[in-house]
């Protein structure tokens, strides 16, 4: 048992550490080497519970990835509004995973293939999530062009989430609030 407790322990240090570095080095610079000096562990440590750095990160992608979704089970509940309320309160709430979160999607996203198929496919996961909210809000709205409004509704939000990430004093908020009215309606 007590291996067991000190396994979980060093392995959130290893995600914590690569948390860290992320937001501070960005996904290139975070390298095992980094991640173990940081977690103050052997690489022996890393390797016995991540085959690799890719594994290291995708894991904390996956919590970020996670974090921004309102209902990970998408029962289809959630509305437009609060996907993207969501949204602006992950990346303002939780500035370094959300800076991760963008960083990856960009820089990670050009550079390996595994991290941009898997942004790719959250991405696309959440523009169904919001086109379904859309649709269930606007019947009237035929299935195509509620996609296409979702999708630039997203593109936005990304938009006003790099603006914040460069200049930290945007209100992206009231920002977020306007988008919504223009795009669905909703405020």
């Amino acid at each position: 048992m007590a291996r067991y407790k000190s396994g979980i322990a060093t392995q959130e240090r290893i995600l914590e550490s690569t948390r860290g570095l992320l937001g501070e080095v960005g996904f290139e610079s975070t390298t095992v080497k980094a991640i173990c000096e940081r977690a103050d562990i052997r690489a022996g440590s890393f390797y016995n519970l991540f085959d690799s750095k890719d594994q290291v990160i995708l894991t904390v992608v996956r919590e970020a990835i996670q974090a921004v979704d309102p209902d990970p089970e998408g029962v289809g509940s959630d509305t437009v509004g609060q996907l993207a309320q969501t949204y602006i309160d992950f990346i303002l709430n939780e500035r370094q995973m959300g800076r991760v979160y963008l960083q990856l999607a960009l820089t990670a996203g050009l550079t390996d293939e595994t991290l941009r198929l898997r942004m790719l496919r959250h991405h696309q996961h959440r523009v169904s999530r919001f086109t379904d909210a859309v649709v269930r809000e606007h019947p009237e709205l035929p299935a195509d062009e509620a996609r296409t409004s979702m999708q630039l509704l997203i593109a936005g939000l990304n938009g006003l989430a790099y603006h914040w990430v460069l200049d930290p004093e945007f209100d992206i908020r009231s920002k977020a609030d306007i988008l919504l009215r223009e795009r669905v309606g909703i405020g």
